[in-house]
């Protein structure tokens, strides 16, 4: 919510015009809807037919304890049409008998929840239409129910359930799955966070882990769920509802720095029995200040992606495989991440959580995948979100805070700080007043002013929307070429405190400016820094995998590298001096853009414009 200002009449004036901004501002953000938004859950009917069919094999599983498996559906219509498509729902019940009692509709549909992904009947089956029958692979993930599959005619704006298929189901839906590490309170802690479908009545969770080829102890794990009153609004409280299960999470404490450790996690049942997940290990973190080889990916705005094809068909998250797979690859030489904000789209369909953690298992369970709030986890009317639109979907922050652990004081506050080796991160939360004299702003400003820039001299902001600089159509259109009011909060801060780096997401592309304070370049140079920077570099880092955002036609001076495409980017610290940042690729994983930074520690200590206090001839 917006603060007063100290002037009625002005605040009022400036508030209206602030929102109306905002509004603008967020008609250019529709980057395509959520996919499962698109089926019309309420109009759905029966229309049964006899001589159609769908079968799905195999009726189990995960039998050899797998978490993901591809299974097949054979199916038949004796109309068939261009608009059929199956619809994959879990649980297997998704008839009308399942409705919330508080869904008061007059006519109840057919449907009480969106199904989970949907493929159209033609899609491996070219001549589906001539001959009505058709194949289908799907690839199913471990989501603690059963599923069934539907064919439907009258496309997705007017289904028609033509048949339903067997049950099928894991053999063990409860299972711990999709491990998660993030950093800790303290440098030497590392929580791990994973979901399964026992809750503490049921089983007692716990991590047993130690270092590599030594002993093993237990660390017990605290237990978190939701019910739908604690959605916002719909779809997340309606047809985008699905029970999240449980989420839990183990604290490992006082890790040696450096040293590599396994983990398993595990369920104890009341019987006395073990349920055990598959073996992991990470790297523990490096201590303030210590010098070894850091390398950390930064990114926003990835979403998910269906292997399988499905819910693909406005092209909303294309690039999130690519993005996903080249971290994957290149996982020996990445350290930590930073996923910061706009993390899987699922705007109130909550299934899609589960795929998403899937989705970067492979990345999250062996480093720390830290995240940020974007406007597509927190914003809801009335809620207490800075920007008061609908882009949650009405999950209003629940599901981001509970699903990824943070160190955040308050988790419903994402701002926090970490230390890793050489490097400060100081994370904000766009969604959140960072104005001056706000509780964020007070945050900053500590995080800023309380390393010791001899010990970690690579100071890193990142935030969620552009509080910097960004060549955006969006915000050029607008005349701030940032979110209004970011720089003019900030820029003070960033430049008293020499702030290395500022990093966004919210703008789907890729975008670097040279050294900025007041809008003006303070270092000419472009790729070999050396010294003091005088100022900032802003870079904008959204291209994970959400469609992507146009640049504006103006040229700025300040801009000095810009990419429509999907890509990352990477800092490696090699020491106290030298600093290499690097863009690379998702399509590829090579670097299309780079600089380095080197210089000593009195470099940080001199004086720039406004970072110092000022000196008069009489002091």
């Amino acid at each position: 919510m917006l603060k007063q200002l100290p002037e009625m009449g002005e605040s009022k004036f400036v508030s209206l015009a602030f929102l109306l901004v905002c509004t603008m501002l967020q008609r250019v953000w529709s980057h395509g809807d959520q996919p499962l938004s698109k089926v019309a859950v309420h109009k759905a009917t029966v229309s049964l037919l006899d001589l159609a069919y769908i079968k799905a094999s195999p009726a189990i599983l995960g039998q050899e304890g797998q978490t993901a498996e591809w299974i097949t559906l054979e199916y038949s219509s004796p109309i068939p049409s261009i608009d059929d498509w199956i619809g994959v729902f879990s649980p297997a019940n998704f008839s009308a008998s399942t409705c919330p009692k508080e869904n008061r509709r007059v006519y109840p549909p057919l449907l009480c929840s969106a199904p989970i992904k949907y493929q159209y009947a033609n899609y491996s089956s070219p001549l589906y239409k001539v001959h009505g029958k058709g194949f289908l692979k799907l690839r199913l993930i471990n989501q603690r129910s059963d599923f069934s599959f539907a064919l439907f005619s009258g496309g997705l704006s007017n289904p028609k359930l033509v048949a339903v298929s067997n049950k099928i189901a894991f053999a063990n839906p409860n299972a711990p799955v999709y491990p998660r590490l993030a950093l800790g309170k303290s440098w030497n802690e590392m929580s791990v966070t994973w979901t399964s479908g026992y809750g503490i009545s049921d089983a007692e969770p716990f991590v047993q882990w130690g270092l590599k080829g030594g002993d093993h102890m237990h660390s017990p794990a605290e237990t978190l769920t939701f019910t739908s009153d604690s959605m916002c609004g719909a779809p997340a409280r309606t047809v985008g509802w699905r029970d999240p299960g449980y989420i839990h999470t183990s604290h490992l404490k006082e890790l040696w720095p450096n040293r590599i450790y396994e983990y398993t996690i595990g369920h104890k049942l009341n019987n006395g029995t073990f349920i055990w997940s598959g073996n992991y290990q990470f790297r523990a973190p490096p201590f303030p200040g210590q010098k070894s080889l850091q390398r950390v990916v930064i990114f926003g705005d990835m979403g998910k992606e269906e292997v399988d094809g499905s819910n693909e068909y406005n092209n909303f998250q294309h690039g999130s495989i690519n993005t996903t797979l080249q971290l994957i690859q290149d996982l020996e030489n990445i350290d930590l991440v930073f996923h910061i904000g706009d993390i899987c789209y699922a705007n109130g369909y909550l299934s899609q959580w589960d795929q998403f953690t899937a989705q970067v298992e492979p990345i999250a369970s062996a480093v720390p995948y830290m995240t940020a709030s974007g406007n597509h986890e927190r914003d809801w009317p009335g809620t207490g979100s800075f920007y008061e639109n609908m882009d949650s979907g009405g999950e209003c922050g629940v599901l981001a805070q509970t699903m990824f652990y943070n160190p955040a004081s308050n988790r419903a506050k994402v701002w926090y700080s970490i230390d890793y080796g050489m490097f400060r991160f100081c994370i904000a939360d766009t969604e959140h007043d960072w104005r001056e004299g706000t509780e964020q702003y007070k945050f900053i400003e500590h995080c800023f002013a309380s390393v010791d820039r001899q010990k970690q001299p690579w100071l890193i902001f990142l935030a969620h929307r552009v509080l910097g600089y960004s060549s955006c159509i969006c915000y050029a259109e607008e005349g701030s070429f940032a979110e209004p009011m970011g720089r003019e909060s900030l820029q003070k801060l960033w430049q008293k405190y020499k702030v290395d780096i500022a990093i966004y997401g919210h703008v789907h592309n890729y975008e670097r400016t040279c050294p900025i304070y007041q809008n003006i370049c303070t270092n000419e140079e472009k790729h070999h820094y050396k010294g003091t920077l005088k100022g900032t570099i802003h870079i904008v880092a959204g291209g994970g995998g959400a469609s992507l955002s146009t640049f504006t036609s103006i040229k700025t001076k300040w801009s000095i590298f810009k990419d429509y495409d999907y890509g990352f980017v990477k800092l490696t610290a090699f020491d106290h001096s030298n600093l290499l940042f690097e863009y690379k690729k998702s399509r590829d994983g090579k670097v299309y853009d780079s600089f380095n930074i080197s210089r000593d520690y009195r470099d940080i200590l001199a004086c720039t414009m406004d970072s110092c206090p000022s000196i008069t001839m009489a002091s």
